[in-house]
């Protein structure tokens, strides 16, 4: 019944299927970090605890590529050779040296890496957040280089969902209004059905007139995975979003991105240093110094660990 519900809601999977994507055939290579030009993006400290979440989701062991009869889905997000070059001279940092992904649209990514990797500054090119010093990213359809300040801004009010570690919530507003914020900056209504069903579907209901301190970090988190929904967005980036939470919060949370993925065709993006997070994904990129170092689809959190040692 609730999964009926939710469907009906739910933002058109482009051709997604429920078992788990492959890997699609680009040409991945590699990231690193530094800031960007909005709020965002650093990296943290790992959560800690098992994940109750990944433990309910059974390992696929064959991957069959996103399809609906028999037709690949569409790349939602495509990158081809990025670098992002920080400083000049014997100064410089290359934070991103040659990376190139496709991302098939209802898929779940992790991006991991050691600290300095370029998992921040992938995701802040990958958002649109920061500007690649050469390479191209596509969202949607649309090379964000071709884009002036304005249409970028605009695209990401549209196309794009952000999930922070320190929430990022309006201390002002209501969970509600926190939630709806986006909609209302970019003068657009709300969908009061489908705000409601994201209410109830984060388990918020209840609560929605709490101002964030009245709220604890799982549920002001909660409210900003709903806030990130709201807009029924192409892509979905989450940056570390577990870093702040106890190991239920952490669980609830990822169960949450799960599910968005799963039964709404929702695209994930999520950079962690977590391998029970990241585990939940459907696929995992490992970045070392400013490339992809590993491109890989795994289900169990050991098998995680044990790939982060290997590229250490």
């Amino acid at each position: 019944m609730e999964r009926d519900r939710l469907q009906s809601h739910a933002r058109p999977a482009r051709g997604v299927r429920r078992d788990r994507p492959a890997r699609p055939s680009g040409p991945p290579a590699g990231a690193s970090e530094p800031g960007a030009s909005e709020p965002g993006v650093r990296d943290a400290a790992p959560a800690p605890a098992a994940d109750p979440a990944v433990a309910a989701r059974a390992p696929d062991p064959g991957v069959a590529a996103p399809a609906v009869d028999g037709a690949p889905a569409e790349p939602i997000l495509v990158a081809v050779d990025l670098h992002r070059r920080y400083g000049e001279g014997d100064v410089a940092v290359n934070a991103l040296d040659g990376v190139s992904l496709q991302l098939p649209a209802g898929a779940f990514t992790a991006i991991m890496g050691p600290s300095g990797s370029g998992k921040s500054t992938l995701m802040h090119v990958l958002a649109g957040l920061d500007t690649p010093t050469s390479g191209t990213v596509t969202l949607a359809g649309t090379e964000l280089a071709k884009l002036d300040d304005r249409r970028l801004t605009r695209l990401r009010r549209e196309k794009v969902g952000f999930i922070f570690q320190t929430f990022n919530l309006l201390p002002v507003l209501t969970a509600t209004e926190n939630i709806e914020l986006p909609l209302k900056i970019a003068g657009r209504p709300v969908d009061v059905a489908w705000r409601d069903q994201l209410i109830e579907t984060v388990g918020l209901s209840g609560r929605t007139d709490h101002h964030p301190a009245e709220l604890s970090g799982g549920e002001q988190q909660r409210v900003a995975v709903a806030r990130a929904l709201i807009t029924r967005p192409a892509v979905v980036f989450a940056d570390e979003p577990t870093g702040n939470l106890d190991s239920h919060s952490s669980a609830e949370v990822l169960a949450l991105l799960r599910r968005s993925v799963d039964e709404l065709g929702q695209t994930v993006v999520m950079v962690t240093h977590d391998a029970n997070a990241a585990a939940i994904a459907d696929r995992i990129l490992v970045l070392v110094d400013g490339r992809i170092a590993r491109d890989e689809t795994i289900a169990e959190p050991q098998q995680v660990h044990r790939l982060m040692r290997e590229v250490r």
